[in-house]
C-alpha cells in the first residue's frame, strides 16, 4: 500500500496542501496564502486562477519538502471554503467572474425580494437554509444577472458552476470531471436535501440553468484521477468535504449529539444529528454532515461570522495589539471586563439572528476602561456567540451536550477555551492535531480507498491535548446578562 494520503485544504485567505500518514500524524504542510478583493463595501472576490495556482504551488511544495513522490500517495481528499461560487466557461476552463466569496453580502437585496415574495419558506423546507447572501444560489444568479450574453451561454450549457471543490477537482482532472459532494451542495440553496437531487423549483426562482451544476457524489469515493502529467504520477481523487462538515468527520463526531466548533475567521458550531434531518425551530442551519456507502449523516449549524476576525480588527484596525496571538496576554492583564461588552457584528450577524444590517459595538466604556477590558470583552464574544448556537441547537436537538471538542486557529488560546467552557457549563476537549479540517479530508479519501478499513479504525486516531473545565464563577451570569441586554439594542428582532 502507499505510505500517504495528500489532504488540499483550500481556505479563505490561502492553499494548504498537507500530507498524513496511516496514524494520522502530519508528514508536512505548504501553504500559500492568495489575494483578498473588496472592490465594493461587503464585497469579497477571489481570483479562481490565483487559487488554482496558489493550491499547485502548494502540493508541488510538500510533495519536495518531504520528499515524496506522487507515486507514493494514496489518495487525496479536499476540503474548502464553502459557498464561494465560481463559474467557468466550459470550453476554455476560463473563470467569467471573479469568485464570490461567501463573506460577500451583495446579494443581501435579493434574499429580500425572494422573502417578500414569499418564497423563503420553500427554501428552508428544502435545503434547510435560511434566505442570506452566505450561501451560492444568489450569487450565481448575481453572475447571470449582470450579462445578458452569459445568461445566454448559461441557457446553452456553455458555462460550469462549482464551489472550489468543483473548481479544483475540474482543473486537477484537466477538465474530465465535474464534481461536488453532498456537503458542498448543500450549502447552495439549489440542493434538496431530503431528496438528494437538485431541486428544479429552487432551479427555476434563482433562473439557474441545470446545465450548469456538477454532479453530486459523497463525501468518501472516488472521483477521478489527476491528469497525466501534473504530478509524477497520477494520484486518485476520493474524498470532499465543505471545511466544517470535514472538520466535524476529522474530530470523530460520529454519534448523534456530538459537537465540534471551528474557531477561525467566523466560528462554525455543528452538531451531528445522525440519519434524520432535524428541523431547526431556532434559527440554526439544518445541513448533511457527510455521506458515506449511500448513508447520509445529518447535522445542525450555527455560523458565526466574525470571530477570529474580531482579534484582526483589533491588530489591524485599531492597533491595540501587534500580532494575534497578543490578544491572550493583554486580556490576562485585567480580572475582568471592567463591564466592557464587545458586540461582533462586523459583518452582520449570523445564526440565531440572521441580522444582515447589525453593526458592531462596543458597550459599557468608562474612564477607567483599559486596552485589556476590550481585549477580554473581545474573547468573552467569541465565546457568547459560540454559547448562544450551543444553546438553540440543544433545544432543537432534544439533547443536552457535555463536552465541545474545538479547533481551528483560536482554539490555541487557551484563555479563550477557558472562558468558552465557563460560560458553557461543560468540558471543551482540545485534540493533539489541530488540523482536524485536512483531517477529515484524509479521512473520507482513505476511508474510500481501503487506506483505513472503517470508520471505527478512525477513532483510536484521534488524541486529546487538554481539556478545560468549567468553574462556576457569579461572573458568567454578569457576562451573559450584560450580552442578552446590549445585544438586543443593535439587532431587528
Amino acid at each position: 500500500m502507499n505510505k500517504y494520503i495528500l489532504a488540499i485544504d483550500a481556505g479563505t485567505t490561502s492553499s494548504r496542501a498537507i500530507i498524513f500518514d496511516q496514524n494520522g500524524a502530519t508528514i508536512g504542510v505548504a501553504q500559500h496564502e492568495f489575494t483578498q478583493y473588496f472592490p465594493k463595501e461587503s464585497w469579497v472576490e477571489h481570483d479562481s486562477i490565483e487559487i488554482w495556482n496558489t493550491q499547485l504551488m502548494a502540493i508541488n511544495e510538500v510533495l519536495e519538502k518531504t520528499n515524496t513522490k506522487a507515486s507514493q500517495i494514496h489518495a487525496m481528499g479536499i476540503t474548502n471554503q464553502r459557498e464561494t461560487t465560481v463559474i467557468w466557461n466550459k470550453k476554455t476552463g476560463k473563470p467569467v467572474h471573479k469568485a464570490i466569496v461567501w463573506q460577500d453580502r451583495r446579494t443581501s437585496s435579493i434574499c429580500d425580494s425572494l422573502s417578500k415574495q414569499d418564497k423563503s419558506e420553500i427554501f428552508y423546507k428544502k435545503t434547510g437554509l435560511l434566505l442570506d447572501a452566505y450561501f451560492s444560489g444568489t450569487k450565481v444568479k448575481w453572475i447571470l444577472d449582470q450579462d445578458p450574453e452569459l445568461r445566454k451561454q448559461a441557457q446553452n450549457g456553455e458555462l460550469a458552476f462549482g464551489t472550489i471543490d468543483s473548481w479544483l477537482i475540474w482543473n486537477l482532472t484537466g477538465g474530465e470531471v465535474h464534481v461536488t459532494d453532498v456537503t458542498n451542495a448543500s450549502r447552495t440553496l439549489l440542493y434538496n436535501i431530503h431528496t438528494l437531487e437538485w431541486d428544479k423549483e429552487l432551479l427555476e426562482i434563482l433562473e439557474v440553468p441545470e446545465s450548469m451544476l456538477p454532479k453530486v457524489v459523497s463525501s468518501s469515493e472516488v472521483v477521478g484521477k489527476t491528469i497525466e502529467g501534473l504530478f509524477d504520477h497520477d494520484i486518485s481523487i476520493a474524498g470532499i468535504a465543505g471545511d466544517q462538515q470535514a472538520a466535524l468527520f476529522g474530530q470523530m463526531c460520529i454519534h448523534p449529539g456530538d459537537v465540534k466548533n471551528t474557531y477561525g475567521t467566523g466560528c462554525f458550531c455543528i452538531m451531528n444529528t445522525g440519519e434524520k434531518p432535524v428541523i431547526s425551530k431556532n434559527r440554526m442551519l439544518t445541513t448533511i454532515g457527510y455521506q458515506i456507502n449511500g448513508k447520509v449523516t445529518y447535522a445542525l449549524e450555527g455560523s458565526v461570522f466574525v470571530a477570529g476576525a474580531v482579534v484582526q480588527w483589533l491588530r489591524d484596525q485599531m492597533g491595540i495589539i501587534q500580532s494575534a496571538p497578543e490578544i491572550e496576554a493583554l486580556a490576562k492583564t485585567v480580572k475582568n471586563n471592567g463591564g466592557v461588552t464587545f458586540i461582533p457584528a462586523l459583518a452582520g450577524l449570523g445564526a440565531p439572528y440572521w441580522d444582515p444590517h447589525a453593526t458592531g459595538s462596543i458597550m459599557g466604556i468608562t474612564r477607567g476602561t483599559e486596552k485589556g477590558h476590550i481585549a477580554r470583552a473581545a474573547l468573552e464574544a467569541i465565546a457568547m456567540r459560540t454559547r448562544e448556537i450551543v444553546v438553540e441547537m440543544q433545544k432543537d436537538a432534544n439533547t443536552t451536550f457535555k463536552t465541545l471538542k474545538v479547533d481551528g486557529g483560536g482554539s490555541t488560546n487557551d484563555l479563550l477555551m477557558q472562558i468558552q467552557s465557563d460560560l458553557l457549563q461543560a468540558q471543551v476537549i482540545r485534540p493533539e492535531n489541530t488540523e482536524t479540517t485536512a483531517l477529515g479530508a484524509a479521512f473520507f479519501a482513505g476511508l474510500a480507498t481501503g487506506y483505513w478499513p472503517s470508520i471505527e479504525s478512525l477513532s483510536s486516531i484521534w488524541k486529546i491535548d487538554k481539556k478545560f473545565t468549567p468553574k462556576v464563577d457569579t461572573q458568567n451570569d454578569k457576562i451573559i446578562d450584560s450580552w442578552r441586554q446590549r445585544i438586543s439594542q443593535i439587532t431587528q428582532s
